[in-house]
């Protein structure tokens, strides 16, 4: 994909528009008034931040362009600040490490916009073309991997999708004297368009762990976890498979809904370690979070 015509703006890049391929509008302004009435495509205008797919400022006056785009800046709705920092951990060679927090998204998606790693990232290190190339859920802690140069992208994101990145985590869960470990979990597990949770159903296994245990206490232990592939949920839902969930888990074996802006009881699991082989310098690269799981 083209670069957009407008730049990153306080962490985010501006929104775009197709306009249909037929359509009755004489203008572009006319065509947005009607497609989308609630905005204040004039103030954009006047402000020159409507612009066509090259760069050109919109105005009243410009023509209708078919199957054309037009990008503009869009205000995210208001968020609850999620309360914790980004931690840098290496920052240099166009590579940018952090050890993400809990509750923070990794990406601009959904109801989460400025409160992700991105949009942080972009707007306090003032690194507009700062995109992760892996991703770690919302719930999940540890080290992530970002790039600063669009030059540097695919070679780093390569790494994850041919699987020739060590990735490390670990986790608070139950303890069942009768399991013996290590153990390497393979399931199938299946993720629906639209569900917030995936599943494990039976079929040729698409998922592979190896998991450790690291010690315990009582009925509660911590794991070492070695995931060979990267499904939606994968260590959640292959430790709740041996009947040992993670501690602070909403999703597994049950959804619970969290409210809005409840930043406590977060899911006992961290991404520990990434270890590879870098793709431009050849060398080993270690990368170590330093987050505790509450243990």
């Amino acid at each position: 994909m083209a670069a957009a015509p407008l730049p990153v703006r306080d962490g985010l890049g501006p929104d775009r528009v197709r306009m249909p391929v037929e359509g009755a509008a004489r203008t572009v302004l006319e065509f947005l008034l009607d497609e989308y009435p609630d905005e204040d495509w004039h103030v954009r205008i006047a402000a020159r931040e409507l612009v066509d797919e090259h760069g050109r400022h919109v105005d009243e006056l410009t023509r209708f362009q078919p199957g054309r785009f037009v990008y503009f800046y869009r205000e995210p709705p208001p968020e609850t600040p999620v309360p914790f920092p980004v931690e840098v951990l290496y920052r240099g060679d166009g590579l940018v490490v952090v050890d993400k927090p809990h509750f923070l998204s990794t990406i601009p998606r959904g109801a989460h916009i400025r409160e992700t790693v991105t949009v942080r990232l972009r707007r306090d290190l003032d690194l507009p073309d700062l995109v992760p190339v892996h991703r770690l859920d919302r719930m999940t802690a540890g080290v992530l991997l970002c790039t600063s140069d669009p030059v540097l992208r695919r070679p780093y994101q390569a790494l994850f999708e041919q699987q020739r990145v060590c990735k490390v985590y670990e986790a608070i869960a139950g303890y069942r004297p009768e399991l013996e470990f290590p153990r390497t979990v393979r399931t199938r597990i299946v993720k629906r368009h639209g569900e917030l949770t995936a599943t494990q159903v039976p079929g040729e296994p698409n998922s592979e762990t190896l998991i450790e245990l690291v010690e315990h206490r009582g009925g509660r232990a911590r794991y070492r976890l070695y995931p060979r592939t990267g499904r939606t949920h994968q260590l959640r839902l292959h430790l709740m498979s041996l009947d040992v969930p993670i501690e602070g888990d909403n999703f597994y074996p049950e959804f619970v809904r969290r409210a809005p802006g409840q930043f406590t009881d977060p899911l006992q699991l961290l991404a520990r370690t990434l270890e590879f082989v870098d793709p431009v310098s050849g060398t080993v690269r270690r990368f170590d979070s330093a987050q505790e799981l509450s243990w």
